[in-house]
């Protein structure tokens, strides 16, 4: 059944009000017609309705039945990625979204795509919510993932305090880090009540400057194999995996 996120203001006493961008999605691109039933989702909750009345710029459908959502369940994953091309980017929010990722931080590294705020704008932060929003319904998850506005790598690791239990790993191509495996271990003896911050470089990887960074802030270099993978595959990869060793898939 065709799931859509509508507003929190559009929900009333035993019916929901369809206005604006909610209206124009629902009823002038997909269609809907009295009588037609549908879900909408909010928070942590989705509803079956129908139809019943249809104005010019509005319509109100009828609730049938409330379902609650499942919500994500601890260890949070929060995806640290540096910036790369928008196309990438594009497919890594909605894989994200798709695969319980707690929140997506995009930082400027030396080797991102773009290295200046002013350069993403608002109509690219719009278009990744909109993707947010997209997948949502497509997977009826019971809220829609953040995604931080870029700051830089130093920044964003300021934010970061291991005594607090969070776990930091950055994936890097070059020599000396842990397997994947290794680092697997790691995350499982983090508690349930803990985060796991996944830095993922851009294109160009890490640079030397950054891996020491990473390094005085305690985080530790995990190896994905002998073969260098796309952003997005190794985001998508290295997520699932971990996401299926904690039993959260």
């Amino acid at each position: 059944m065709r799931r859509y996120w509508v507003k929190e203001d559009s929900f009333g006493e035993g019916k929901v009000t369809l206005r604006g961008e909610d209206f124009h999605h629902i009823c002038e691109v997909c269609r809907r017609q009295i009588g037609h039933r549908f879900e909408v989702l909010r928070k942590g909750e989705a509803f079956l309705v129908e139809l019943v009345a249809r104005k010019k710029k509005e319509a109100e459908a009828r609730i049938i039945e409330r379902r609650p959502l499942p919500s994500l369940k601890p260890p949070f994953i929060h995806l640290a990625l540096s910036v790369p091309r928008f196309s990438t980017m594009d497919k890594v929010v909605e894989k994200s979204v798709e695969l319980g990722v707690y929140e997506v931080c995009p930082f400027f590294s030396d080797y991102s795509f773009v290295k200046d705020l002013k350069k993403i704008g608002g109509s690219r932060q719009k278009r990744w919510e909109k993707i947010v929003r997209s997948a949502t319904e497509q997977t009826g998850r019971a809220d829609l993932m953040p995604i931080q506005p870029p700051v830089s790598l130093e920044v964003l690791l300021d934010q970061i305090n291991p005594s607090q239990g969070i776990l930091g790993l950055f994936f890097y191509e070059g020599q000396g880090g842990m397997d994947l495996r290794q680092a697997l271990e790691k995350v499982k003896e983090v508690s349930l009540k803990k985060d796991v911050y996944l830095f993922i470089g851009g294109e160009g990887g890490f640079s030397q400057r950054e891996v020491s960074l990473l390094g005085q802030k305690g985080l530790e270099p995990i190896s994905l194999g002998d073969q260098v993978l796309r952003v997005e595959t190794a985001c998508t990869a290295t997520i699932a995996i971990i996401k299926y060793e904690l039993g959260l898939i």
